[in-house]
């Protein structure tokens, strides 16, 4: 990415491994008992008031990372956000390089409902690392009912950034989802020379083989600028925490959701002025009001009663000159 003469303070975070794995003691193993599933069927409610309480000689990495005891850990649900707006995150990711695996998450109302319920998703995201608030309404409910300010950095805001900014047209980027057309769309649009897609088939996070393949392909081409996983959650978190897992991919993925349909016109994003109100899901709900209402009016309310059984927390990024 071009930088101008002034000099830039870039955000910086400390590595993964020192704060979010804590080692066999971590959070991740003590609290979480499910293993993670080759499929999203095992969604379940899980109150966190039931969770037994874990004696241990020295609190977890995870614990350490965001000042709390694992005692505290284990009696609530604990949503961590990152402190990066658009900008800052840019930076970040022009400068994370290609010798280590990361992935990013976004979490919009949907995720943050999920995150509450499913203690097999809470895995999947403390294992990435980068937590980026998607939607600017959680934002503004997390301000009203927790009193936590957080900054907003949408993935598809993000996706286009770094498409239209920070890679260049020689970068290996890896795009998982999305059609054929698509991705040709995509190349065109950026000028990229060394997009690499596959296209796993609808539902392949149930089948064995073909979430092997879609491993295997992305770490044929790995060492790669970045990989834009946009197969729908929880499959794309499902994937990158199996990326880590697996330790043969190096570079960074972002779990982006629809944001290549936004980016190829398939389908159309709210207006700026409705996205600045916080209004973006009621433009999707009259876009699709059949496929959405589910989410947005059935099961989206719960978001009131969670956020006011959890705690919210705002993981500030260390600045380095």
């Amino acid at each position: 990415m071009a930088c101008s003469s002034e000099q830039r303070v870039v955000p910086r975070v400390e590595p993964q491994s020192a704060s979010w794995n804590g080692g066999p003691e971590s959070l991740e193993v003590s609290l979480m008992t499910e293993k993670v599933p080759g499929s999203q069927s095992g969604y379940s409610l899980a109150p966190p008031l039931s969770m037994p309480r874990v004696k241990s000689p020295s609190p977890s990495g995870y614990a350490q990372s965001i000042g709390l005891t694992e005692t505290v850990v284990l009696r609530e649900v604990v949503h961590v956000i990152d402190d990066f707006g658009l900008n800052e995150f840019e930076a970040v990711a022009a400068n994370y390089g290609q010798d280590r695996f990361g992935y990013v998450v976004t979490p919009n109302v949907d995720h943050l409902i999920r995150y509450y319920e499913d203690p097999t998703f809470r895995v999947q995201y403390r294992a990435a690392d980068f937590i980026l608030m998607d939607s600017r309404f959680a934002a503004r409910l997390v301000r009203l009912l927790k009193g936590v300010r957080l900054p907003v950095c949408t993935g598809a805001d993000l996706t286009a950034r770094l498409l239209a900014k920070v890679v260049q047209p020689g970068d290996r980027v890896v795009m998982i989802g999305g059609s054929d057309e698509q991705a040709g769309q995509i190349a065109a649009k950026y000028g990229l020379t060394n997009l690499q897609h596959h296209n796993p088939p609808m539902g392949f996070i149930n089948d064995p083989a073909a979430v092997d393949e879609c491993l295997k392909f992305i770490e044929s081409a790995s060492p790669f600028r970045f990989c834009f996983l946009a197969v729908g959650c929880p499959q794309q978190e499902t994937v990158a925490q199996v990326l880590r897992a697996r330790g043969k991919a190096k570079g960074l993925a972002l779990c982006i959701g629809a944001s290549l349909n936004f980016l190829t016109g398939n389908e159309k994003r709210a207006p700026l002025w409705m996205q600045r109100l916080s209004l973006e899901w009621l433009f999707r709900l009259l876009q699709n009001p059949k496929r959405l209402a589910g989410r947005y009016l059935v099961r989206g309310p719960r978001i009131f009663a969670h956020l006011r059984r959890s705690r919210v927390v705002l993981r500030k990024a260390t600045l380095s000159g």
